[in-house]
């Protein structure tokens, strides 16, 4: 266990998560997403929804510039109240969202850096998440 750090990041979570460059991604997904199919690198949390995990990853990662939030359209277009919740749980804008017909998604997703597999049972909790940049203020150069 870590001090400052949200109980949700593993060890595995947080090692996947430190490996990952700018604007490289992660998938949040739920329980319904083919995770092992489409990623090389898995995380499973069966425990937890899609937004807690997505609030969890956003504690220690940045979001890229627009669109650094994907989202999984719902059939008929509407956004649902899971999608709120993660675009809440990103600290995402309008700006930050890109809402992707669901086939796409799973293309978009494909060369993602990471797959987190949820226990989310709600259809459409999906998230696609880019990397931003991170700052540190001691870095070279600043």
């Amino acid at each position: 266990m870590l001090e400052g750090i949200d109980p949700v990041l593993t060890g595995e979570l947080l090692l996947h998560l430190d490996s990952m460059g700018h604007s490289d991604s992660v998938v949040v997904a739920d329980a319904h997403f083919p995770a092992h199919r489409i990623g090389t690198r898995v995380v499973d949390l069966p425990t937890l929804a899609s937004p807690r995990v997505l609030a969890a990853i956003r504690s220690v990662v940045p979001l890229d510039d627009a669109p650094g939030l994907d989202l999984m359209r719902s059939a008929d277009g509407d956004v649902l109240d899971v999608q709120r919740e993660l675009i809440a749980a990103a600290g995402a804008t309008d700006e930050d969202v890109r809402f992707v017909e669901r086939f796409e998604f799973y293309d978009v997703a494909a060369p993602a850096y990471l797959v987190v597999r949820t226990g989310e049972t709600r259809k459409y909790g999906n998230a696609i998440l880019r990397k931003g940049v991170v700052g540190h203020p001691s870095a070279v150069g600043s």
